[in-house]
């Protein structure tokens, strides 16, 4: 099925422009007649909540029109005519449904939950449709009409967003049998954080997988990078196996962990070769943060920080980080996250206790674009190149100054990274080497990976010793409890404007696997992340 064209955004401006005039038009009139005491001027526009039986003949109006395919007049009782009669004539004509019957529920206030049962049809094969949604009724600003506010979730509740439509016909990519690691199959029932991944990875290796289309009826998404979203197949395609680096077993983990916390991501990788072993995410909008989210990591970046301090010879594991109980940098005062001083405290010491001002205090000796240096010749990341197999998102450190500056060696400020970034962060540290994390292998297409230098062994050494203080006496020690094998772990609590509660990071290793999650407005990193992390470390050794 190929991409369509972006539907255009019409506004109301001109309806809006209509009634002005209208308005004046009377006006003028009423002047030149002398504005006499006869004439009757307009009526009265209707304002407040739509009543009861407003709510009962516009839903009523709107379904019977929308029921008999006139799209025109169906859309004549929204507030978004433009918008609306567009989709409603491609849910006719493109997505080819028809004899749809709409039943209305118990109405709540302004609020009508309906069912639709229709047939899709299309060259001679035939499926039933069913579904449910709901509309609002609202007073029009300047009619005072009752309308059906317009979003596309009224003719389809997977319709998301404004442009999306709904089409029928040969689907866009042959259907794949994605499997995992060893085999298994992996299914979006069985795993539903896949439910996304597995149609961006069907729409970019289908073809290559060997199957053959079918016909389904399918939501085209506005975004020309976000892959068509299956709603009903009309016949069965012939579906071609993609091999996936993910584990079952992981993926598994991942899947009960993160369902704990609401609004939360984890990404399990190998750390020796980059390959994905499992992500997972908690959100009703459906976005895959793990990869793609772009927010600040909190303390979890003083990993790549610390590789900073001690590549440039500024200290060492062992060397002096005081923690103090502020630290002022141009003209901004930086504190800890709970109250702690220790003006004797070695790098190690103040990593593992995750003293902000201790990084802080070291910001006179880095230049603009030191940090910046270090995350992208070191650590991969901010080049705008990793080719993963699916959308993702490649970590963010801007040369910056000022209070930014000294804000980014705490994780916050402009830096950005993902769940993916701040894996593939521990997993370098782990390892020494940067491994561009991949979901599918890349004998699948031959694309081309990116490449750092990584770490010295003495950094790789002293990062790694620093980790493991951390998961066994410092912030990580509750989280990473009970879990055996070579082991480390950064906390980390972003700040984010306007949000009573913090970000919670936490990333860690155990043996081979390099885990990191956040789950926004979590709180402290081993509050929520940590134990989402501790159980996928748990279920990858």
């Amino acid at each position: 099925m190929r991409k369509g064209a972006k539907a255009a955004i019409v506004g109301t401006v001109f309806t809006a422009m209509v009634g002005g005039a209208g308005y004046g038009a009377y006006n003028f009139v009423s002047a030149l007649n002398g504005g006499g005491s006869g004439a009757s001027g307009p009526a009265p526009v209707r304002t407040g909540p739509p009543s009861a039986d407003e709510v009962k003949e516009t839903t009523k109006a709107f379904f019977t029109a929308w029921e008999k395919g006139e799209a025109t007049r169906a859309a004549s009782y929204t507030d978004n005519a433009a918008m609306a009669e567009p989709l409603l004539t491609s849910y006719r004509d493109s997505a080819h449904i028809k004899d749809v019957t709409i039943t209305p529920g118990a109405v709540n206030g302004a609020t009508v939950p309906f069912t639709v049962k229709a047939t899709v049809s299309y060259e001679g094969k035939s499926e039933p449709l069913d579904y449910s949604s709901s509309l609002n009724v609202v007073r029009g600003v300047t009619t005072g009409r009752p309308l059906v506010d317009w979003r596309p979730s009224v003719v389809h509740p997977d319709l998301k967003n404004m442009g999306d439509t709904l089409v029928t016909g040969a689907s866009a990519a042959p259907p794949i049998e994605a499997v995992d690691r060893n085999g298994t199959v992996l299914t979006k029932d069985k795993y539903p954080s896949l439910g996304a991944i597995l149609d961006q990875l069907r729409a970019k290796y289908g073809d290559a997988a060997g199957g053959t289309p079918g016909v389904e009826l399918a939501i085209r998404h506005s975004d020309p990078d976000t892959a068509d979203t299956t709603v009903l197949t009309l016949a069965e395609g012939k579906a071609g196996e993609l091999r996936t680096t993910l584990s079952a077993s992981v993926q598994a983990a991942a899947e009960r962990a993160v369902q704990k916390y609401p609004q939360s991501s984890v990404v399990a990788v190998k750390a020796s070769t980059g390959e994905v072993l499992a992500v997972a995410n908690h959100r009703e909008d459906g976005f895959n943060a793990a990869f793609s989210g772009t927010v600040a990591p909190g303390s979890t970046m003083k990993i790549i920080s610390a590789a900073t301090l001690i590549d440039k010879g500024l200290t060492s594991a062992n060397g002096p980080a005081p923690c103090t109980e502020d630290a002022l940098w141009e003209g901004q005062t930086f504190r800890n996250y709970r109250e702690m001083t220790d003006e004797g405290a070695t790098l190690s010491q103040s990593f593992a206790r995750s003293c902000n001002t201790a990084f802080i205090k070291y910001v006179d000796n880095l230049d603009d674009d030191s940090l910046t240096r270090e995350a992208t010749d070191r650590f991969g990341l901010g080049r705008n190149n990793w080719q993963t197999g699916i959308a993702s998102f490649d970590g963010k450190v801007p040369a910056v100054s000022g209070p930014d500056k000294a804000a980014a060696l705490i994780g916050q400020g402009q830096v950005q990274m993902s769940p993916l970034n701040m894996a593939s962060v521990t997993a370098t540290a782990m390892t020494g080497a940067f491994h561009q994390p991949v979901i599918v292998p890349q004998s699948l297409d031959g694309r081309e990976l990116a490449h750092a230098r990584g770490l010295s062994s003495s950094t790789v050494q002293q990062l790694r010793s620093m980790m493991h203080r951390t998961a066994t006496g410092g912030t990580a020690a509750g989280a990473m409890s009970g879990l055996r094998g070579t082991i480390g772990a950064k906390t980390g609590s972003a700040e984010v404007d306007g949000a009573a509660r913090s970000d919670s990071w936490f990333a860690g290793y155990r043996d081979d696997v390099a885990a990191a999650a956040m789950v926004q407005h979590g709180g402290h990193g081993s509050d929520a992340a940590g134990p989402v992390v501790a159980a996928v470390l748990r279920a990858g050794g």
